[in-house]
């Protein structure tokens, strides 16, 4: 039986981010692709690799066992291009977060990592959990303190959420209508929330958070976001106050055995002082444009 390292990074990705539609983004590869390459998969070993449930995939007995063969594969693959290409540093350090966060930390870049750190940063954006304890991310900034034992996390502030119009009084907006969310994003807080609040008077969606905030920009309705992506998007106003039941809390976790790295503490360590510094705009205290 011959196993393609193709067929091994697809199978690493989605045993990872628990599902085919998180793997999309990594692999840059539909859902119905994915799905179709791991059923190969299945057929070329001969057993399940994954139980399929409507919350993601969870990975069989075998899975957990090629999962364990696939990364020692995907660490000597790792090694080999890195001697190949010469002068870049072994230790990657992988933090996840939801797509608003992964932004903002991207947008931020250079007070998180330079290249005299001597280490790699990798960005995983999904609105699923990744799975520190597998390792399929060094950090995790959550919303939730973990209560997983072999998780470590320290809180470094609060997350408000408001209700945002474009600018200009103009169709969706002038009619009082709102934008709402579909697909994976729908189960978040926020998009609960709208459909519980005014569901009957969302007129347009969007599958994902990014193309809502597009539309909300472009008159098609109002909706809710991170006043600390709301407050500093110019297109944007912000029309009442936070909503107190959507405030969340927000931690930086990580494995509790490498909690202590020195190139995980730096970049943890990092983030908790970004994030502590724009605390007021992630807690919706700026000035209301």
């Amino acid at each position: 039986m011959d196993i393609g390292w193709d067929d091994l990074r697809l199978f690493l990705d989605v045993a990872r981010l628990g599902g085919l539609s998180a793997a999309t983004a990594t692999t840059r590869l539909s859902a119905a692709t994915l799905g179709r390459r791991v059923t190969a998969l299945e057929k070329q070993i001969g057993e399940a690799l994954f139980v399929r449930q409507q919350t993601g995939y969870r990975l069989t007995p075998v899975g957990e066992e090629l999962l364990r063969r696939a990364e020692d594969v995907e660490a000597a693959m790792q090694s080999l291009t890195r001697w190949r290409e010469g002068n870049l540093p072994d230790r990657i350090v992988r933090v996840s977060a939801g797509p608003w966060t992964s932004a903002f930390v991207s947008a931020h870049i250079g007070e998180i990592w330079t290249v005299d750190d001597g280490i790699r940063v990798e960005l995983v954006t999904t609105t699923d959990r990744v799975d520190i304890g597998r390792r399929a991310a060094d950090i995790g900034i959550r919303s939730e303190r973990p209560t997983e034992q072999w998780l470590a996390g320290r809180q470094s502030g609060k997350v408000a959420y408001a209700i945002y119009s474009g600018r200009h009084l103009i169709n969706g907006i002038a009619a009082g209508l709102f934008v709402g969310v579909t697909g994976e994003g729908a189960n978040i807080a926020s998009a609960r929330w709208l459909q519980a609040h005014h569901g009957d008077r969302i007129a347009v969606r969007g599958n994902n958070t990014h193309s809502v905030r597009e539309l909300v920009a472009a008159g098609a309705g109002l909706s809710i976001f991170p006043c600390f992506v709301g407050d500093s998007d110019p297109r944007l106003v912000r029309v009442a106050q936070p909503i107190p039941e959507l405030e969340t809390d927000q931690w930086i976790v990580t494995h509790h055995e490498e909690r202590h790295s020195p190139p995980v503490r730096k970049i943890a360590d990092r983030i908790a002082a970004l994030m502590r510094a724009h605390q007021p705009l992630f807690r919706g205290k700026m000035p209301i444009r």
